[in-house]
Parts: structure tokens; sequence; C-alpha cells
């Protein structure tokens, strides 16, 4: 089965307009015989509103229950995404982390993947569906639902790649693709079409932020190409994989 996983931020469905165009573009790449799992964040700025009802209630909300609430997030997104395909006449289904098997340890808030059981995942893949999953969160053994912390959607993605055995896992963002440096403070800043892995992980380390160095430390471990690519455009963006040596270009934050 050809697999490719995709992933899209919360700028990428922010609102109903751009989730109909990421529907459209899921379909596109669909048409071309790939069998589809899309991994989405929580619609822009979801997240931040959530922070603040619970800071309006409490100074000290419990990391429990954070994660109860963080989580209904990404659960808005997933469902209207499924809606705007389901209404252009293909099959899709919405799954949360723990519907769709990602098995964390208990650290609330910054919970690791320890597993991701594909059995249910692949039995909707099989029926053709483009299955629609809930980034930044998963399960705990004891049930409890826990999220994964900054950049968790990406390393959802990675993961979920590499336990379905994807061909690639394409990251759709806001940018072009990875440059060498800020380009809205370096000008000169020019996008690479490869970058190995890692570089990829130095150069977010040294702050850039379109893409999680978690996420990249997975695909590295498995050897699964990343693809960073606009949600705007066709631009062919970046891949991230190995081998790809950056030259003679110096890596700052």
């Amino acid at each position: 089965m050809h697999i490719v996983v995709q992933k899209y931020g919360g700028t990428s469905v922010g609102n109903i307009h751009k989730i109909k165009s990421v529907a459209d573009r899921i379909l596109k790449t669909k048409a071309g015989g790939a069998h589809m799992a899309v991994v989405v964040s929580a619609m822009g700025h979801t997240t931040d509103r959530l922070v603040n009802l619970a800071r309006a209630i409490t100074r000290k909300p419990s990391r429990r229950e954070m994660d109860m609430l963080l989580s209904t997030g990404e659960q808005i997104s997933i469902a209207l995404l499924s809606m705007a395909i389901q209404e252009r006449g293909a099959k899709a289904i919405s799954m949360t982390g723990m519907q769709c098997g990602i098995i964390t340890d208990s650290n609330y808030s910054m919970a690791k993947i320890k597993k991701i059981n594909t059995e249910s995942l692949l039995s909707h893949l099989r029926e053709d569906k483009v299955v629609i999953v809930a980034g930044f969160q998963g399960v705990s053994n004891g049930s409890e639902i826990t999220t994964l912390g900054r950049g968790g959607s990406d390393t959802t993605a990675s993961a979920l790649a590499v336990a379905l055995r994807a061909r690639c896992c394409e990251i759709y963002t806001d940018v072009d693709g990875v440059f060498t440096t800020d380009p809205n403070v370096v000008p000169e800043a020019r996008k690479l079409d490869y970058i190995s892995y890692e570089e990829m992980v130095e150069l977010a380390g040294a702050g850039a932020e379109v893409l999680h160095p978690r996420s990249v430390e997975i695909a590295m471990k498995h050897g699964v190409p990343i693809h960073v690519r606009p949600s705007y455009s066709d631009a062919p963006g970046t891949i991230v994989m190995e081998g790809k040596k950056l030259e003679n270009v110096v890596i700052t934050g």
C-alpha cells in the first residue's frame, strides 16, 4: 500500500476557506494513487484561547486537566476537515490520538510516543478513506489523554509515517520551505532544496520553527524523508533526508 502522511499546522487550517483548500490538496494527492493519513493541528490561536480560559479559572491548573482541555482543539479541526473531504465526494474519517492508537508515557503536557497501534488506522486506509488524525495528542497505558508539548503535531506526523511505513512525511506550513536563516531577519537568506537530517536538527535547535527537532530525529532514526512544503502553493519546498549536506552555510538563530 502506497501511503503518504501529510501534516497541516494551525495557520494552514486557520479558517473555513483554508480548510476547504487543504481538502482539495489532500484529494489531489490521493488522485495520484496514494492512501492518505493526514495529521492536523488545532486551528490558529485555538490553543491560546483554551489556555486563557483555564487561566481565567485558576492560576495553577493541573497538567492532567490542561491536557484534557487542550486536546479538544485538534478535535475541532479534524472533524471540519473530514466534513470538507466528505462534501467533495470522498470517504474520510477523523480520529483522535486515542482512537488511532498513539500510545504515550504518562508525562502530561510533555508526553513521548512509545508506540502506535496501527490496526484501526490501516483498516480505514484499506477502505479507501482519508484518515484525519489529531496531532499533538495520545493516550497513556492508563487510558489518560496526554499531549506531546511544543511541536507535537510534527512529532505525531513523523511517528505515524514510521509506523505506517509511509514513503514520506509531508509537512505543510506557511513558508516556502527551509531557509539558511530567518528571511525576515536576513533578506539574503536562501531557500534550500535539500538538507540533511543532522543539519535540520541543528537549524531547529538554533531557533528555526519550521520543524521541531524531535520530529526530525524520529524520521532520521528510521530513514523517512520529510518534505516541507507551503500550504498555499505548489512550490517544491525542501526535502529533509540522509546524505544531503549544506556547504559553506553559517546557521544562525
